[in-house]
């Protein structure tokens, strides 16, 4: 596994998942300085960057932050029910306009 990746302030989640998507959200309005961009595990961008870390992009267990160039895993034990629990989109949420600007893929 690496332990280190060059872009920085990165919240890797799984799109799909009603609940990381909501959390997404809740991070994104109160980051008023707008230091965080986002990136769905299900882009091309987001399944380079959790194998990167080891984390399946098939079945991601987790949501992760970069910063500083290190990642740090953000919910080992809510991801084994999220889906159960919270439910599940049919496609990735991207949000609205003042959201999207933020989302790498």
């Amino acid at each position: 596994m690496t332990s280190r990746w060059p872009d920085d302030d990165v919240i890797l989640y799984d799109g799909v998942c009603v609940f990381c998507s909501r959390w997404v959200r809740f991070v994104a309005v109160r980051d008023s300085e707008r230091r965080f961009r986002f990136t769905a595990i299900q882009s091309g961008y987001g399944t380079r960057l959790a194998r990167a870390f080891g984390i399946d992009p098939d079945d991601p267990d987790t949501n992760a932050v970069l910063h500083g160039g290190e990642v740090f895993a953000v919910y080992n034990l809510v991801a084994r029910n999220r889906y159960r629990i919270f439910g599940r989109y049919e496609t990735c949420f991207l949000g609205d306009a003042g959201f999207r600007d933020r989302v790498m893929e």
